[in-house]
């Protein structure tokens, strides 16, 4: 009984402190206030980002996967001849621990056949990561907190996107530990082809809460490494049960094509 009156009481408190702070991020007065947003892609290059494959050193933007094409940042299969267990991530140069990232994105009808099934129209933006360079060169994830998008795969499933994936690390999702690898949203179901607009809001390791459309559609809190899903990660990095306060920015590549543009984000420290 005791235990329950608590998870009741932290529910609370946590949806007051939801409340609290979706009034302060929603105040036009401080969106207009463009000095507070910083953009973090030019439009124009990848300056500012680097990239790291499963099987390659850092930097190693293998076959040109990334690339900036119409102002968006672009995963593309154009040069593989196999996929090759090529997961990659292109990680922004600093890390953040309280922040307001906005973005889009949308799938594109680019799918490598020999990835892993669950892949498909299936990408991520990762957050809280470790430090790319700590990444070993057969690590085959970083260890992270990942925003999860998904899209329609035709097959009449509800495929919700702005999910909760977790490579290596773990949650508290209404007041308890939550054991899953991947958390799923309120949202609908949206068509491969269609821009999103997504808003991660992240308070160290107090609060997270994900946005779709402009739709709260998931909230969850205490990110810390844990779990599993990562291997060939240095065993010094991966203290399990040490809060996850900070850490860097990815945007995923893992067999799907996708692309990312208007990527802004507000330090809220």
């Amino acid at each position: 009984m005791v235990s329950s009156s608590m998870n009741k009481l932290l529910n609370f408190l946590t949806l007051i402190w939801f409340l609290w702070l979706c009034a302060c991020v929603s105040n036009p007065s401080q969106d207009n206030q463009s000095n507070q947003w910083e953009t973090i892609f030019n439009g124009r290059d990848l300056d500012g980002w680097t990239a790291k494959f499963y099987h390659h050193d850092l930097g190693d933007n293998y076959a040109n996967t990334f690339r900036v094409i119409d102002s968006s940042i672009v995963v593309s299969y154009d040069d593989y001849t196999e996929f090759g267990e090529r997961y990659g991530h292109l990680f922004y140069k600093q890390p953040f621990s309280s922040f307001h990232l906005k973005f889009e994105y949308r799938f594109t009808d680019q799918w490598m056949e020999e990835a892993p099934h669950f892949t498909y129209r299936n990408s991520g933006v990762m957050f809280h990561s470790q430090d790319p360079r700590t990444i070993l060169k057969e690590q085959n994830w970083p260890i992270s907190v990942e925003y999860q998008m998904l899209a329609d795969a035709e097959d009449g499933e509800p495929r919700p996107t702005g999910n909760m994936c977790s490579p290596g690390t773990e949650v508290f999702y209404q007041g308890k530990m939550d054991p899953r690898h991947c958390i799923s949203s309120s949202s609908e179901t949206f068509p491969w082809d269609q821009w999103i607009k997504s808003d991660l809001i992240v308070y160290g390791d107090s609060l997270v809460i994900h946005l779709v459309n402009g739709d709260t559609v998931l909230i969850y809190n205490r990110p810390q490494i844990g779990g599993e899903i990562v291997q060939g990660f240095d065993p010094e990095i991966k203290v399990d049960g040490t809060p996850l306060t900070s850490g860097y920015i990815g945007l995923q590549a893992e067999g799907q094509g996708v692309a990312f543009r208007n990527l802004r984000i507000r330090d809220l420290e």
